[in-house]
């Protein structure tokens, strides 16, 4: 009898992304939400990484500083229905915030000269005199609300208590002043600590150099700030600060933490883009859920249109993020009930734009960024932010458009109600009639919402996603030995592959396959294969 043994089994995929550089450019939405610069927050962490190593930060402790630092404001996003109820624009109100001391008359101070801002005078004096009637009670509440998410975001990437609890003091405060009122002094994590000096020491560095950050320091040192910390920060200052506007390579500094070079598998990576479409979600009510909603719908789509595996996931993780860049834009605009001004309006078109931005780093994130960023493209130019025609705008990135304008339809909005399934489809063939969807996507899109009849599960011209993979390798310059060792078939079965898709398309010579492959969108790049 033949004694056969099990194959070894894989573990799990490698998506060749770490923990840290998914969190890492995270914050960079965080920095939009906050009023900043985008690597604000990265840059703190420079600042309180380097501050920890001379107040005895051992190795072991630089990941949970990291993750801390680069999670702290993420919360942000909890709070936002309150602070734009009672502030008005949410942003501007995060920003100027770092030029105050928040407690006592200082804090209230500052409360009553932005609230109800850019309401009429009589709901200004109501909201005010409420706010000081209650003692600030409600964004006492929105601060807690602030802590619990931000915790939660870190159990969702599967940090530890190491993070999550220091996570719960985002605005506690050395004098225990802050919120919870009654942790203060050593009983804030040291973590916490650093965040609180390095978060706000960045910005005034930023605006007035080394002089600027000592002073806000030790405006502060025994009230928000650890006065040690203060003391240690002022005498290195000028090392700790380095050039405010120096250019870091990031994924180098993280290349240099042994603590932070974590990666994902495949179904980590998906569940981390899942969490982070949640919080994106959160920062308007009506759009709970949204994100998931695109995923799900552009992915059976892409399957129904007959992509490629990698494709579809690819769209999938795209149609996660693609509100991501809706954290630069202000509640005040997301939730307006009316029409947006033209101003309004520009900023909103701004936000795909800042989508492709955050996820440029790192690579293996890039490409779903770029999918993420033409959600807004329409065929005929008149989409944004680049104003792309059809043939610029990729299969993927089709289905994306189509997904993502049915879902936001079937969703109420502050300024409309939800539309039914039935006048979507009809606004979506208006769409296609008008050149600005492409008509295969909406289709696919309309088959996996149940809203028209599947049709057969292939590609244009009736091409397979095996078909579609090959097309996209001859495309790029693969000669047949090259497609084969790519895909892992025999050359004369590529060979056959791609005398069907000259077949199919009526293509007769390589370059007619590649325009056919580009009117339908099948080419994110054009770049030669390195096979």
């Amino acid at each position: 009898m033949t004694n056969s043994r099990p194959a070894p089994s894989k573990g799990p995929a490698d998506s060749g992304i770490r923990l840290a550089d998914l969190v890492g450019s995270f914050s960079l939405a965080t920095d939009l939400g906050l009023g900043q610069p985008m690597d604000h927050v990265l840059r703190a962490w420079r600042i309180a990484a380097a501050l920890g190593e001379h107040v005895g930060v051992e190795a072991g402790g630089r990941s949970a500083l990291y993750y801390a630092v680069t999670l702290a404001w993420v919360g942000c996003v909890a709070d936002t229905p309150e602070v734009a109820a009672l502030f008005g624009d949410d942003i501007a109100f995060r920003a100027d915030s770092y030029d105050v001391d928040f407690a006592g008359l200082p804090m209230l101070g500052f409360m009553l000269r932005h609230v109800g801002s850019g309401s009429p005078a009589l709901r200004r004096i109501r909201v005010g005199a409420n706010l000081v009637i209650t003692g600030g009670k409600a964004v006492q509440r929105g601060l807690m609300s602030h802590c619990l998410t931000t915790s939660r975001m870190a159990e969702r990437f599967e940090l530890g208590e190491d993070v999550c609890a220091p996570l719960h003091q985002v605005f506690t405060r050395w004098d225990g002043k802050g919120v919870p009122g009654d942790v203060g002094g050593e009983a804030i994590a040291l973590t916490m600590r650093l965040f609180h000096l390095a978060d706000t020491v960045e910005v005034h560095h930023r605006a007035g150099g080394v002089d600027a950050a000592v002073e806000i320091a030790r405006a502060k040192r025994g009230k928000h700030f650890d006065p040690s910390l203060v003391d240690e920060f002022c005498a290195r200052a000028t090392d700790v600060l380095g050039e405010p506007d120096a250019e870091h390579d990031w994924a180098a500094l993280i290349d240099a933490e042994p603590a932070l070079q974590q990666r994902l598998s495949e179904e980590k990576l998906d569940n981390a883009l899942e969490a982070i479409a949640d919080f994106t979600d959160l920062r308007s009510a009506s759009r709970a859920g949204h994100s998931r909603a695109v995923a799900e719908l552009v992915a059976l789509a892409a399957t129904e249109r007959g992509l490629p595996a990698a494709e579809i996931t690819a769209v999938r993780r795209a149609g996660l993020v693609h509100d991501l860049g809706l954290h630069g834009i202000p509640a005040t605009i997301l939730d307006k009930p009316g029409p947006l001004t033209a101003a309004e309006r520009e900023r909103l078109r701004m936000h795909p734009y800042y989508a492709d931005r955050m996820l440029a780093r790192p690579a293996p994130l890039a490409r779903v960024g770029a999918i993420a960023s033409l959600t807004h493209e329409r065929g005929d130019g008149s989409g944004y932010p680049r104003g792309l025609t059809a043939t610029a705008i990729p299969a993927t990135a089709r289905l994306l458009a189509a997904a993502c304008g049915f879902q936001a339809m079937t969703e109420p909005r502050a300024h409309r109600p939800a539309l039914a399934p039935t006048q979507a489809v009809s606004e979506l063939r208006a769409d296609v009639r008008a050149g600005r969807l492409d008509a295969e996507a909406v289709d696919a899109v309309l088959a996996a919402a149940g809203q028209a009849r599947g049709k057969r599960r292939s590609g244009p011209a009736g091409l397979t996603p095996r078909e579609i993979e090959v097309l996209i390798l001859i495309a790029r310059g693969g000669s047949t030995r090259q497609v084969a060792r790519q895909l892992a078939i025999a050359p004369k079965t590529a060979e056959t592959h791609i005398e069907r898709i000259y077949t199919k398309t009526g293509a007769s010579t390589r370059s007619t396959a590649t325009l056919f492959a580009l009117q339908h969108g099948l080419l994110g790049t054009l770049e030669p294969l390195d096979l």
